[in-house]
């Protein structure tokens, strides 16, 4: 019930949500192409829900209709902490208590996934904007990257270090225990989501007539997501952090500052709003009894 009463509030009140303009931009719009741009947020979440039930598949068959719950219920529990870890627990309460530490293992590499991939493309989506619109110094790009590779190379040196049990070396063991097949969908299904969510926020550039080249635009659009990611926030802040990234970035552009914000409010709306209301009612009807 508090989801829902904040994420009330949050459109009530919100400022950058001008209604005004979205409608004359929806307007000179071909209903097709508005359908198309929703659609996104529809394939975004199924793609996720195919991911969890993929990777729950390694040691139990759950159907589309269970993965969707958990994922739905999931993101409601996340909404109000950092970075939605509380869809960890959000997920592992459909299942036993003794395959509580496996869901949150299997949470971790669903996540992960999306995680990487975002980084390694908002590197590259920076590295290009940063050609076009110069932000960092040739000198702190070389300054960051060997910093990442020092980096890589002292987890891997240091990966029998033990802290509390754990280590990157018994990680990687857990890794490789799961098939490589779902290891290879679990990618495949993560790039998917991927270029959909971050096509969708080009899509609404071109949407509210943003004229600028592809490349430009997704550099961008990488940029921000990589950036906004690598910040600590809550799923309901999500807009006002992204929102932020995305003026500073569009402003380097020449674009309106409403424009990013207002796109970024719409998806905030559509893939989370609209997710967690969905969400709301499998929480508010959870029953521990029929838990697979």
């Amino acid at each position: 019930m508090a989801a829902l009463y904040f994420i009330y509030n949050q459109i009530s009140n919100s400022k950058t949500l001008e209604w005004n303009r979205l409608w004359e931009m929806m307007e000179q719009q071909s209903v097709f192409f508005l359908l198309f741009v929703l659609s996104l947020s529809v394939w975004n979440r199924y793609f996720e829900i195919i991911k969890w039930q993929n990777l729950v598949g390694s040691f139990r068959a759950i159907t589309v209709g269970q993965s969707a719950v958990h994922v739905f219920a999931a993101l409601t529990a996340g909404i109000f902490t950092p970075n939605g870890f509380g869809e960890y627990a959000g997920k592992a309460v459909f299942f036993q208590k003794t395959k509580t530490k496996k869901i949150l293992f299997l949470n971790l590499i669903c996540n992960g996934i999306q995680m990487i991939i975002t980084v390694i493309a908002g590197l590259f989506g920076l590295l290009y904007f940063n050609a076009l619109h110069p932000i960092f110094g040739t000198q702190t790009i070389l300054i960051l990257f060997v910093g990442f590779v020092l980096l890589i190379c002292l987890l891997f040196s240091a990966k029998k270090i033990t802290l509390k049990g754990y280590s990157i070396e018994r990680l990687l063991h857990k890794i490789n225990e799961i098939p490589k097949r779902i290891h290879q969908k679990n990618i495949v299904l993560g790039l998917s989501r991927y270029v959909v969510f971050s096509h969708q926020y080009y899509f609404f550039f071109l949407l509210f007539g943003v004229d600028l080249p592809y490349l430009t635009l997704m550099s961008a659009v990488t940029s921000i997501y990589f950036l906004s990611s690598s910040l600590p926030s809550f799923q309901f802040l999500d807009f006002a952090v992204k929102g932020s990234v995305a003026i500073f970035f569009c402003g380097l552009l020449g674009i309106n500052s409403w424009i990013p914000l207002l796109i970024t409010s719409i998806m905030w709306f559509l893939n989370v709003v609209i997710p967690v209301l969905i969400g709301s009612y499998f929480v508010l009807n959870f029953k521990p009894l029929a838990s697979p």
